[in-house]
């Protein structure tokens, strides 16, 4: 299997990797994946004590400062939009 990289600050962060850790460019690229992800799982699932109206605090601050339209969503307005509406 293949990997082309296209990217020259790639190629040369790959090469460097291999170089400082004393191993093949394939391995350095299966070692920053691995890290990387593992990185991620680590970040996933660490967890926030925070109350969840602390954590949807920003969202629903977000939320509120959208223009307000005053727009009913009903089931007309939905029968129209998938054309099955009286006009």
């Amino acid at each position: 299997m293949v990997i082309h990289v296209k990217d020259d600050e790639t190629d040369a962060l790959v090469r460097r990797l291999a170089q400082e850790r004393g191993i093949g460019i394939t391995a350095a690229i299966k070692e920053a994946v691995q890290e990387a992800l593992h990185a991620d799982t680590v970040r996933a699932n660490e967890q926030d004590d925070r109350p969840l109206e602390d954590r949807l605090k920003p969202l629903l601050d977000r939320l509120d400062r959208l223009p307000r339209t005053n727009f009913r969503a009903d089931k007309k307005f939905f029968d129209e939009l998938w054309g099955e509406g009286d006009g």
